[in-house]
């Protein structure tokens, strides 16, 4: 039969290697973040100021500009 799915793991059952990639990732990023503070400690201040600011779209939203005319909701003298 053409289109159906004959074999295989079942929907929704995860996949053992990417299981066990991510528990190694998180396992590796746990220990280098515990220790990011001796290292950052160690940079020049210039590099320390480089990577703040390398870090800060994962930390901080970023802000769209406004462009254009928008409407505030207020009157201006002229409008009378």
């Amino acid at each position: 039969m053409k289109g159906q799915k004959t074999g295989g793991r079942t929907e929704g059952t995860p996949n053992k290697i990417t299981i066990e990639l991510r528990k190694t990732l998180k396992s590796i990023i746990a220990n280098e973040l515990e220790k990011l503070p001796q290292i950052i400690g160690e940079l020049s201040t210039k590099e320390r100021i480089e990577l703040l600011i390398k870090l800060m779209p994962f930390a901080l939203p970023k802000v769209d500009s406004i462009n254009g005319a928008y409407d505030t909701g207020w009157r201006s003298l002229d409008d009378e």
